[in-house]
């Protein structure tokens, strides 16, 4: 028996899940969540990073010209850094940003 014809009533995918608990793709609710999930994976991608190169929030900030209060809330997933902010962060940890075709 080929497995990619059972069939099982139990499982539920991911897009049920979510459409569930943050309504259909394209509401104000599940927009809200993914902008959410965003910007804690963005600070998280930051964080990680800063930390592997050994380079504290404050030094962070004086490479890129912000405010060390700034850079923590970027990290912590409070505020999402506007596009350039984020170049500027990359490039202040060696780092660079590559464009690929979806």
């Amino acid at each position: 028996m080929n497995i990619m014809h059972i069939k099982n009533d139990n499982l539920t995918s991911i897009d049920d899940i979510m459409d569930n608990l943050y309504g259909k793709v394209g509401t104000p609710e599940r927009e809200a969540f993914r902008s959410e999930a965003y910007t804690h994976c963005v600070g998280e991608v930051i964080h990680e990073i800063r930390k592997a190169e050994k380079i504290s929030q404050s030094e962070l900030a004086n490479r890129v010209g912000l405010k060390k209060s700034y850079i923590s809330k970027i990290e912590k997933g409070i505020i999402e850094p506007s596009v350039s902010t984020f170049y500027r962060i990359a490039n202040a940890l060696g780092r660079s940003v590559e464009l690929l075709p979806a």
